[in-house]
This record gives structure tokens, sequence and C-alpha cells, in this order.
């Protein structure tokens, strides 16, 4: 069994977006702009943005964050959404999920321009994502493709089974293994899948989506199989200084004695999905998805 070992290949690609940041000053550039919109204090998006800003400083990045408490109204916040979309030193922004449930998350996502949309969210850029146009993929499935292709592992004409159908991981990521350039048979489950063990045991390629901690078990995986663990649901804990601590999908001591991969929790698909943001922004300051 190998480790995939995410942090590692993330960091390799940070020394790459820093070497292009250094070439776009050299050239009278400005270096790439990043801002994220936060609302409230959950503690996990809390976590997770101030990686995303200590990323940006990694790499030379220029970055900006807009904070508000929980009561933001739904128009302040696309009222800023619509001044960062006309901000021309901006390349790109995102909004951190999930909003407070007085804001509809699909109508501030369809508000930003898809030009800024670096998390890739927004309908035009996964219309565009679906029939092969250059467009800005979600960071997650993004992140996921990355890995594959940086452990050269095989990926053409492998039965690829996801376990999850959300919009920002599940679907994406499924037409991503599908397209030409990684060549997979996908498969689309979830928890109403028939069979779901046998469905699961029959794949190559077993990726993780669901957001239920431990819902890949051993008997689910083939020998041999490659396992990718998306989940990251934050459970309490006594053993760390933080008092909580982050849980896969998979069952790991069961899962990977099987598999001849697999991505850890956390250290696995985290820190892809964080440095595909930065590749993002980057594609978006050298205008080569909206030319």
């Amino acid at each position: 069994m190998i480790l995939i070992d995410g942090k590692k290949i993330a960091g390799e690609i940070k020394k790459e977006i820093a070497e292009e940041v250094v070439k776009i000053r050299k050239n009278g550039g400005n270096p790439p702009h990043l801002a994220a919109i936060l609302v409230g204090h959950d503690g996990g998006s809390e976590t997770y943005v101030s990686y995303k800003i200590k990323d940006c400083e990694q790499v030379g990045f220029k970055s900006s964050l807009i904070r508000y408490d929980d009561d933001v109204t739904e128009e302040e916040l696309l009222a800023k959404v619509k001044e960062l979309n006309n901000d021309e030193g901006l390349d790109g922004f995102i909004v951190q999920l999930p909003l407070p449930k007085n804001i509809s998350e699909q109508k501030v996502i369809e508000s930003i321009n898809p030009r800024k949309d670096v998390d890739g969210f927004h309908p035009e850029n996964v219309g565009r994502m679906v029939i092969g146009l250059p467009s800005f993929v979600s960071a997650t499935p993004f992140g996921i493709v990355e890995l594959l292709k940086r452990y050269k592992i095989e990926t053409s004409g492998k039965n690829c089974v996801i376990v999850g159908r959300s919009n920002i991981v599940g679907r994406p990521l499924s037409v991503l293994m599908s397209q030409k350039a990684v060549n997979a048979t996908v498969t689309v489950a979830h928890s109403r899948t028939a069979n779901l063990v046998e469905v699961c045991r029959n794949a190559d390629i077993l990726i993780a989506a669901i957001g239920v901690p431990g819902f890949v078990k051993g008997n689910m995986v083939k020998e041999g199989a490659v396992v990718i663990d998306v989940g990251t649901t934050r459970i309490k804990s006594d053993k760390t200084k933080s008092g909580w601590k982050l849980k896969g999908d998979v069952l790991f001591d069961e899962v990977a004695e099987k598999c001849s991969y697999i991505t850890p929790v956390p250290g696995g698909v985290g820190p892809m999905t964080r440095v595909s943001l930065l590749q993002n922004t980057l594609l978006s300051a050298k205008n080569e998805i909206y030319k």
C-alpha cells in the first residue's frame, strides 16, 4: 500500500506557482490577487480561510479577507460581491460556504462574475467544464485529478466509482474522470444506490465523497484498488489541543491493507483542494481561461 501524500504534492505545486509569480513580477506585472468573503464564525470556515491566506503568502499572491457577522443581510452580501466583480485589481474571489440560512447560497454563487469564480461553482464554469471548454474547475475535483496524475496512477479504461453526488465534488469529478484526458469509466453512487457494497467492490478507483465519517468499510473495497477519501468531518476529540479532529469517509484501518494507493485524512485531498484554488487564481491572473 502506498500512501498518497497530498501535502507533499501540494508543496511541489506551490513552488511551481511561486516561480510563475516571480516571472510575472519580473515582466512588470502585479502578483495575482485573491480575496475571500467570510460570514460568521464557523470554526471550520475560519480554519480553511486562514489556511488559504497563508497559502497566498507562501506563493507571493496578494490576499484580502472581507468579514461579516452572521446577521449580514443577503442584499449587503450581494452588494459586496458586485463590488468585487468590478474590482479590476482583483483576479479572483471566493465566498466561503456554508452561509447563514437567511442567505441563498445559490443566489450568491450565481452573482459572482464567472471570470473571477476561482472556486469553479458558477453554472457557466460548470457548463464550460462539462462540454470541455476552458473553465475554472471546482478545487477539490481539480486537486484529485492532479493527485492521480502526479502519482502516475493509471486511469484509462479503469472503473471509477464516486460515492457522493454533490455539485461541489461528486458531479463535477464524474465529468473530469470521464473526459479524454483521464478516460475512466465512471459510476456515480450514493446512499440510495442498490447493492452499494457490490458497486464499490467493482471499482479500480474508489472515491468517497459522501460526507459520512467511516462510511466506506473494508468489505466495500477490492484488493489493489485506489482509494481517494474526500471526507473532512470535524469530530470532537480529547486527544488534540483544538478539541477536534478531521475524520474521513473511509474507515482507514480496515481499507488501507487492501489498497494499492490511499489518501489519508488529513494530508490527502485537503492540501490539494487549497492549492487548486491558487492554480485557478494564477490562471485568472494570466487570462488563460476567459481570453
